[in-house]
């Protein structure tokens, strides 16, 4: 018998060097961390019908990646992918449904700012001002056929070259112009997200979302700021109405946002015909949605949404976390950071069942001053307890940040990478860009979207940048579609007793994904566990893919 060699049983640092080097070969060693050899060993993997189709679709995947060939954007929309953890609703939708809807809803559009409004209206007469053009013209009439394109560029970062501001502005102002024609309309809004990720073999998605914000807004305000956390949780709690003008009271705005969260979830399904014979391909995309809670706001908007988000993932199967949304790098953001993460340290107390995914470190050197690069991420980690970190791109300017990458291996945060968005906002790109290093330290990480409607990108695209960008391999990517199912804030127990060696939950050890018939005990243990399903789900997703190499 030849001694067995356990990737676990090398020093750290030389498992960092091996997996370095494995991860611009494409190696197994680069899924070694992850030991995805059907609990194996990397001298003598087991030969078997999964493992050979692992290795010859990694030796396909290497040939085309070796020689740049296009063939490698078929064959990365084709690959499975887990979830897509980090999509925003409003920026994943695409400026050309954008300009449909301000269509129909007879909206104008600025000819210069490229800012949507509504028409002025007198005597049932209905029209643009000067400076305007109503958006069916720009759409039928020729005319405009150069406006419609500035448009697009306007709402996107198509042609961010050719403009004479930062990505970063140019982005952040985008959703202020074209917010007219979303209203009202998340379920097309989310159909057209999940038919996208559909496309792009996405089993499951997150997506951020704020419902009824403006009514915990207003119960922030009429309640005040106290300094006590304690004594502001019982008073937003404890608050009721007293005049017809006051804002509802909190029990019944989580009811509302029940109600609103029930008819986007039923008019969705019917955008998509789901359960009929013409059930459109976004059907089969698991959702469910982050609370988002604005972070450029003062201190008692910004508790009341969070106690609001806090509430209704603790109550609405549906909502299963809560993140923080708008620019990190604003003055008010910058300035109420430590307040922000005192208040998600005291209600986690409150509600440790509530998951918690945030985005930090979405900052550059000289976008702010160097001190705020420092601790973000970290303070997200240890005060803001997330699970998951968006972005995470500042993580080498952070003090200690050797330190705090092995904490976050430590503590299994996952990294949600948005290459996209880092290049577009921030400029970061390439050697710049953290990916690399965490893959390197082990920290897990999953590729997400982010606002792929203004990016002028999708999942694919994104897994493309992986490789042709980043020099990523087949394995580290098939670990990185797994990470995002591990890590997604899913009900029930995961497939896997120990991830990190690919072995199975007892129940399924014995199963393999490309058996048509499970064992009573897999059977059941899947249906009892949501996370595991769809964990099983992708594993067969695999098997059918890897057959065709």
């Amino acid at each position: 018998m030849p001694r067995l060699f356990r990737w676990g049983s090398l020093p750290q640092p030389m498992m960092a060097l091996l997996l370095c080097l494995s991860l611009a070969m494409g190696h197994p060693l680069a899924s070694a961390q992850t030991a995805w050899f059907n609990g194996a060993t990397l001298s003598s993997p087991p030969v078997n019908t999964l493992w050979v189709q692992e290795q010859k679709a990694t030796q396909y995947f290497d040939s085309l990646k070796q020689r740049q060939s296009p063939l490698l954007i078929p064959f990365l929309r084709q690959m499975p992918k887990g979830a897509d953890l980090h999509t925003h609703l409003s920026g994943a939708v695409y400026g050309e449904t954008y300009i449909r809807w301000a269509e129909e809803k007879g909206l104008c559009v600025n000819q210069t700012s490229f800012s949507l409004t509504k028409p002025t209206c007198e005597n049932a007469t209905c029209k643009c001002t000067a400076s305007e053009v109503a958006v069916k013209d720009v759409r039928r009439d020729k005319r405009y056929s150069e406006l419609y394109g500035e448009i697009i560029d306007g709402w996107s970062m198509r042609n961010l070259p050719l403009l004479e501001e930062t990505g970063h502005d140019h982005f952040f102002e985008a959703f202020g112009k074209f917010g007219e024609a979303g209203d009202g309309r998340e379920p097309e809004m989310i159909a057209e997200l999940t038919n996208r990720a559909a496309a792009g073999q996405v089993l499951y998605m997150e997506i951020m979302l704020t419902i009824e914000g403006k009514a915990f807004e207003k119960i922030g305000n009429k309640v005040g700021w106290r300094n006590s956390l304690a004594d502001m949780h019982q008073a937003i709690l404890n608050y009721v109405p007293t005049t017809p003008e006051d804002p509802k009271s909190v029990k019944d705005v989580i009811a509302s946002a029940k109600a609103r969260i029930a008819d986007v979830e039923k008019k969705r399904n019917e955008v998509l015909q789901c359960n009929t014979p013409q059930a459109k391909p976004g059907c089969q995309v698991t959702v469910r949605y982050l609370y988002q809670v604005k972070r450029v706001n003062p201190h008692e908007k910004v508790f009341a949404q969070m106690v609001g988000g806090f509430l209704l993932a603790s109550s609405e199967p549906l909502v299963v976390g809560i993140n923080m949304v708008q620019p990190e790098d604003d003055p008010t953001a910058l300035e109420n950071f430590a307040t922000q993460m005192d208040i998600l340290d005291y209600l986690h107390g409150q509600y440790p069942k509530v998951h918690i995914a945030l985005h930090a470190g979405e900052l550059t050197q000289g976008l702010v001053p160097p001190e705020e690069l420092r601790f973000h991420i970290r303070d997200s980690v240890v005060k803001g307890h997330a699970e998951r970190i968006g972005h995470g791109v500042d993580v080498l300017y952070e003090d200690n940040a050797l330190e705090l990458l092995n904490e976050m291996v430590r503590r299994n945060v996952l990294v949600e990478v948005c290459l996209s968005s880092n290049d577009g906002i921030l400029g970061v790109r390439g050697a710049q860009h953290p990916f690399r290093t965490y893959l390197e330290f082990g920290v897990p990480a999953t590729l997400a979207t982010d606002d792929e409607g203004i990016a002028r990108s999708d999942i694919s695209n994104e897994y493309l940048k992986a490789v042709q960008v980043h020099d990523i391999g087949y394995l580290p990517l098939k670990v990185m579609s797994r990470n995002g199912l591990e890590h997604a804030f899913l009900p029930g127990e995961s497939l896997w007793q120990d991830f990190a060696r690919g072995q199975k939950v007892a129940a399924c050890a014995a199963d393999s994904p490309d058996s048509a018939v499970l064992s009573c005990a897999c059977q059941k243990f899947l249906a009892c566990n949501e996370k595991a399903r769809l964990q099983w789900k992708l594993e067969q997703a695999f098997v059918t893919f890897e057959r065709k190499f």
